[in-house]
């Protein structure tokens, strides 16, 4: 399974626009191989670089989702697909990168799932990584860098 943006490289720079500078709108993204067995997604955007005085764990969830059909191809840009979790900012659904300090890495996370999972609307990251346990069959990653200076 494959996860890429035609926004941005892995490891590249996602445009501003993308983030707390611009319109705060999620990336497109693109999905090729999907699993024959999955009968969902699930994704993940998390930035691990967060500053410990900020939060502890030094972990920001920026866009949880889930149940996402495995007929997806593509993730338009600032396109809700799936179910939407809450992330850090208390939010549904996508918050764009705003880093406080310095650069920071954005883990864009895809998983093919063998099953749906029974989650409302609004459940946490943690509550998503629990409900998956035994149900993934790959994963793919994406990441991109932003730096607000």
């Amino acid at each position: 399974m494959k996860l890429t943006s035609p926004a941005f490289e892995h490891n590249g720079k996602i445009p501003s626009k993308y983030t707390c500078d611009g319109k705060n709108i999620s990336p497109p993204l693109n999905i090729e191989n999907i699993p024959n067995r999955t009968k969902s997604l699930a994704l993940i955007m998390e930035d691990p670089d967060v500053p410990k005085n900020i939060r502890s764990d030094g972990m920001w969830d920026h866009w949880i989702a889930w149940n996402i059909s495995p007929e997806t191809k593509i993730i338009g840009e600032g396109k809700k697909v799936g179910i939407q979790g809450i992330n850090t900012s208390k939010g549904l659904g996508y918050t764009g990168p705003c880093p406080p300090d310095r650069e920071h890495r954005y883990f864009f996370k895809l998983f093919a799932l063998d099953s749906d999972l029974n989650l409302k609307e609004g459940f946490t990251k943690k509550d998503l990584l629990e409900a998956m346990k035994g149900h993934v069959i790959e994963q793919a990653e994406l990441i991109g860098r932003y730096n607000r200076s």
